[in-house]
């Protein structure tokens, strides 16, 4: 089972499971970005910065252009770097 959440100093998004099927750049721009991460940003301001773990699905080119179209700036950081990812621990 396949689970996402975001999280932030000050609250978290609800937690999301993915439901059968392979994580693509689309699923995940359709299930993730679009109900959770957009509407959380705008509660944040200026100061969100989207850090994920630089998963396939996360750097595909559907994800760059949805982050670019909403002016949603992204972490950059090392691939497969799990000490930089607060939720690896849990």
């Amino acid at each position: 089972m396949r689970v996402w959440t975001g999280i932030s100093l000050g609250g978290h998004t609800d937690l999301h499971v993915f439901h059968g099927g392979t994580l693509t750049g689309v699923r995940y721009r359709d299930e993730i970005l679009d109900p959770y991460v957009h509407p959380y940003d705008g509660g944040i301001g200026n100061d969100f910065i989207l850090m994920d773990d630089n998963a396939r699905p996360h750097q595909a080119v559907v994800v760059e252009e949805y982050l670019e179209g909403h002016s949603l700036e992204q972490m950059e950081w090392p691939a497969q770097s799990p000490d930089l990812n607060p939720i690896e621990n849990l």
